[in-house]
């Protein structure tokens, strides 16, 4: 098994970045796909970005492309998601998630799940 923890939420202005980490421990890192997911208030968890073992393919949600880049650092044992351009509507609890498949937008392929960390877009 892994364990995931997500750091780096915080409050921020609109336009403004903030970098999400996603510390994996208790078993090999290298060996897993890392997906981004967020909740916002009263939405269902909805798919932002995913990073395959590899490093590619990478695979973003239509509303942050341009805007937002996944990454890992597999000797650090380490994923990220760096938001750029932050919008209100991003504003969410934002989880990391592992899964021995593939990169892949469905939750159902990520077996491991962080506890969250919230992003909230505000002036």
């Amino acid at each position: 098994q892994v364990q995931l923890v997500e750091s780096g939420g915080a409050l921020v202005q609109p336009g403004g970045s903030l970098r999400l980490s996603c510390a994996a421990s208790g078993s090999i890192f290298s060996t897993y796909a890392v997906g981004w997911l967020r909740q916002a208030p009263g939405k269902e968890r909805e798919f932002v970005a995913c990073i395959s073992r590899s490093g590619e393919p990478k695979r973003y949600a239509d509303s942050v492309k341009g805007r937002f880049a996944i990454a890992r650092d597999n000797a650090k044992n380490t994923g990220y998601l760096q938001m750029n351009s932050l919008r209100p509507e991003d504003t969410a609890d934002y989880y990391c998630a592992a899964g021995q498949t593939y990169c892949s937008n469905s939750p159902s392929n990520y077996a491991y799940w962080g506890q969250g960390t919230q992003v909230t877009v505000s002036s």
